[in-house]
């Protein structure tokens, strides 16, 4: 896959997540059968190993057949993909980036070390270090709201400064101030929000989205992202519709203390539109199963748009 640059990654990408089949273990054909949904379905590039796909619980051996499924079938296809080389251990992070880097993606998704939160220093430090052990593959920065280490505009700046490398961010947004911050660096790096916000952050000059709704429904997030460049007043009554279903379905889940990824396999699952199932890798806590049919029924009535026939 050609090297993207930061112009090059727009729009709405897809996640693959983990289906699980007895004992816990990755039901491989189910995976594979997901990505060529997601192939097929419009969007403009799919990412593995992000907060939905559960990197920091799946093994090396595991990590490196995911790569290798979404490269084989990327690749075939012809469509953009990222890899992530995440993990909460650095050297072993370093290590899944050059595993990556060595399948050619457009570029490597990296999280910043999150045992213990870092200074400024040593964020320009690791992303250097990142950049390096990644090669010619550029690196995009994942940094959502969760991150131990939060990355503001200023720090940022000075990490694309020094990380030339460096073609794009995951965050998560913020006011019109902090899009007015964004702003001088949305030239030189794809900023990408919170699917669920992505109206919003489109009209204030974000680029894209790597994609909860898209996990809801690929097709529905691709075609809600066409909205907002021919209906934009349209898409964002779709985007307080989808805050009314938040409000009613993920809330509490969140409130039940609900980890993202159960979160994003929840809406998966709702949205029905691969074989991906509920269930994480343990210790983790999974969404209820009988809390999907009334989000289903509440999704189809209040956001027909994201589930085109």
């Amino acid at each position: 896959m050609k090297a993207l640059r930061a112009v090059d990654v727009r729009g709405v990408w897809g996640t693959v997540l983990l289906p699980l089949g007895g004992r816990g273990a990755v039901d491989w054909a189910r995976l594979a059968a997901q990505v060529d949904t997601l192939v097929a379905s419009g969007v403009d590039g799919v990412y593995a190993h992000g907060t939905a796909g559960e990197f920091h619980a799946i093994d090396e051996a595991e990590f490196d057949h995911v790569n290798e499924v979404v490269a084989t079938r990327c690749e075939a296809a012809g469509l953009p993909f990222q890899l992530g080389g995440s993990h909460p251990a650095t050297p072993v992070m370093l290590d899944r980036v050059r595993r990556a880097a060595a399948l050619e993606p457009g570029a490597v998704q990296v999280i910043l070390p999150d045992w213990v939160p870092l200074n400024d220093d040593e964020v320009v430090r690791f992303l250097a270090g990142a950049a390096e052990a990644a090669g010619p593959v550029p690196l995009v920065l994942y940094n959502p709201p969760h991150a131990k280490t939060p990355v503001g505009p200023e720090l940022l700046a000075r990490a694309a400064a020094a990380t030339p490398s460096l073609i794009g961010v995951k965050m998560a947004g913020g006011d019109d101030g902090w899009y007015a911050a964004m702003t001088p660096l949305a030239a030189d790096l794809s900023v990408f929000v919170p699917g669920h916000l992505l109206a919003t952050g489109l009209a204030h000059g974000a680029h894209g989205s790597y994609s909860n709704v898209a996990a809801m429904s690929p097709r529905g997030a691709v075609a809600w992202y066409r909205m907002m460049t021919t209906d934009p007043r349209g898409a964002l009554d779709v985007e307080a519709r989808i805050a009314e279903f938040f409000r009613r379905h993920i809330a509490p889940l969140q409130a039940a203390g609900l980890s993202n990824p159960a979160l994003d396999k929840f809406l998966a699952t709702v949205g029905g539109w691969a074989d991906i199932g509920t269930t994480l890798r343990w210790p983790a806590s999974s969404a209820p199963d009988d809390a999907v049919g009334p989000a289903r029924a509440d999704a189809n009535r209040l956001l027909p748009e994201l589930f085109p026939a």
